[in-house]
């Protein structure tokens, strides 16, 4: 049985039952509510109609939304990394550059907006620049193959910018990374020449 008793120091109201709430009404019509949780729930709270101070709302107590509850399209983390490392090849098989950065996914639905800037350098032979991409060993594709000057004898330097947007499916640590050719093999194209500066950004977005 529901009661409301009082003693000389407190009001009680009981909702007798399981999962039953207690309910303020006015007119009949609910205005707030008490759950058997001790949620409390108000229909209309009339910001007017506060008067007196209000305590101070500890940090500590509030909750901010889990990846699962953010709209679509949200970004839920950010990783950043830059690499000066110069690194010289001369060969048609890839190898790394040294710029590499690892995040680890919230959601098996988020995707990964990854953004690169990649200094770039060859030298005075007949070869052409080749970057591309990887998830840990998986291949991305190429995304710069530069023109070589053909008996130009010329230097040529740049930054490539590239972004793309992958979708690992996955919760683990997941590692970026990109690695540089030459075109033709015996001539040499470098990263990051003469300490230039190349970064990459990892961006997770909720799906």
């Amino acid at each position: 049985m529901s009661t409301i008793k009082s003693s000389s120091e407190h009001l009680t109201l009981n909702a007798d039952g399981i999962s039953k709430d207690i309910k303020f009404q006015a007119n009949g019509v609910e205005k707030a509510s008490i759950s058997s949780a001790g949620a409390f729930t108000s229909t209309t709270i009339d910001a007017t109609a506060l008067t007196g101070a209000l305590p101070a709302i500890s940090g500590a107590s509030l909750t901010g939304l889990t990846s699962s509850q953010m709209p679509t399209g949200s970004v839920l983390q950010v990783v950043n990394a830059t690499n000066a490392t110069s690194t010289a090849n001369s060969t048609t098989t890839y190898a790394d550059t040294s710029l590499t950065a690892t995040i680890t996914p919230t959601s098996t639905s988020s995707t990964i907006l990854v953004l690169i800037t990649q200094a770039w350098r060859k030298g005075t032979s007949d070869t052409s620049a080749m970057l591309k991409l990887l998830r840990g060993a998986t291949d991305l594709g190429v995304f710069l193959v530069r023109p070589g000057n053909t008996g130009s004898g010329i230097d040529q330097n740049g930054v490539a910018a590239y972004n793309v947007i992958d979708s690992p499916a996955t919760t683990s640590a997941t590692t970026y990374k990109t690695q540089f050719a030459s075109q033709n093999n015996a001539a040499s194209v470098t990263i990051n020449f003469d300490n230039d500066r190349s970064s990459i950004t990892l961006m997770e977005i909720a799906g």
